[in-house]
Parts: structure tokens; C-alpha cells; sequence
């Protein structure tokens, strides 16, 4: 059995959730999300909690059955708390620009980024942006497109980087040393 699956999803207070045949919208202070699922799985609210259900043992319903399970918990979270993915500009800069950000990494021109629908851009200092929204998934593909634009270096570490992520630099070359 799946035990992501069989854990049910507690519902905070404000949070309510509507389920149909096909479809799951929870409702919460951070706004509404929907969420198509596979009418081969069961989800069903009991007690203020959300329960999901497979028919079998198949492969593809135990693959499904965890799946759809942390679909609804991100819903939840999402209209409840919000994600936040944040970004470390190491060597670079950035600025707020209205809802967008302007970007100076080392281009000949700055790089405005522009949030997606339902994202929103805070900068700390000169060198680090936090992303929030409602939706896990938006929220982790506006940080990979922005981390995208210019990766960590293993040689310097300059580049934009995900908050604790972790740098194995390289070393360099040593080969001049020897030559006389």
C-alpha cells in the first residue's frame, strides 16, 4: 500500500473543498485551485479531512494514488499558506521593477522578468528574490526559468542559485606552475 497515499489531508480552518466526478476545487484565503483527477480514483471529504482512494493493486493505480494525493495536499497548503521558492544571486544584481524584476547578470543589457499569473516577485537587497504564490508548480517554474538564465559556475560560484542550495566548486588550472 501506498503511505503517501493512505494519508488523509487535513483541512485548515477557512479551506473548503468541492469535489466532483473528474474535478477538485479547494477554495481558501489565498484564492482557488482545480485539479483534474482520473475517474479511476476515489477522493472523498469525511470528517475535515480529504481521503483518496484507488479501485486496485495496478501499477498505475498505486502510481496515481500517491500522485493525486500530493496534488491536493499543494492545493491545500497553497490557498492556505503559499509556497515560497527564494533565489541567491551570487556576483549579480537585482532590482524590483514594479511587479517585475530587473536583472543585471553579466549581459550586455539588464533582464526583465515578468511574474506568471498567479506569482509574485519580492526583492531583499540587491541580491536575493523571493517567489510566492498559491500554486507549487507555477511557483517552482518561475524559479527555474529565472535560475536557468544564468546557472551556478563550478569554477567561481557566481550565478543564481536556489537559497541552501550547495556549490562543489572545481579547482582551477595548475598547470603554469611548473613551467620555468
Amino acid at each position: 500500500m501506498s503511505r503517501i497515499g493512505k494519508k488523509p489531508i487535513v483541512l485548515p480552518a477557512g479551506v473548503t473543498v468541492e469535489i466532483t466526478d473528474s474535478e477538485v476545487v479547494v477554495k481558501g484565503k489565498g484564492g482557488e485551485l482545480r485539479q483534474t483527477y482520473n475517474t479511476d480514483m476515489t477522493i472523498r471529504e469525511e470528517g475535515g479531512s480529504i481521503l483518496v482512494e484507488r479501485p486496485s493493486d495496478r501499477k498505475e493505480h498505486r502510481a496515481m494514488h500517491g500522485l493525486y494525493r500530493s496534488l491536493v495536499a499543494n492545493m491545500v497548503t497553497g490557498v492556505s499558506d503559499g509556497f515560497t521558492r527564494t533565489l541567491d544571486l551570487v556576483g549579480y544584481r537585482v532590482q524590483a521593477q514594479g511587479l517585475s524584476i530587473n536583472l543585471q547578470i553579466g549581459y550586455s543589457h539588464p533582464v526583465v522578468i515578468d511574474p506568471m499569473e498567479g506569482v509574485a516577485f519580492e526583492v531583499e537587497g540587491n541580491n536575493r528574490v523571493h517567489i510566492r504564490g498559491t500554486d507549487k508548480q507555477i511557483v517552482g517554474e518561475m524559479a527555474a526559468r529565472i535560475r536557468r538564465l544564468r546557472p551556478p559556475d563550478a569554477y567561481k560560484g557566481k550565478g543564481i542559485r536556489y537559497l541552501g542550495e550547495r556549490i562543489t566548486l572545481k579547482a582551477g588550472k595548475s598547470g603554469a606552475r611548473g613551467a620555468a
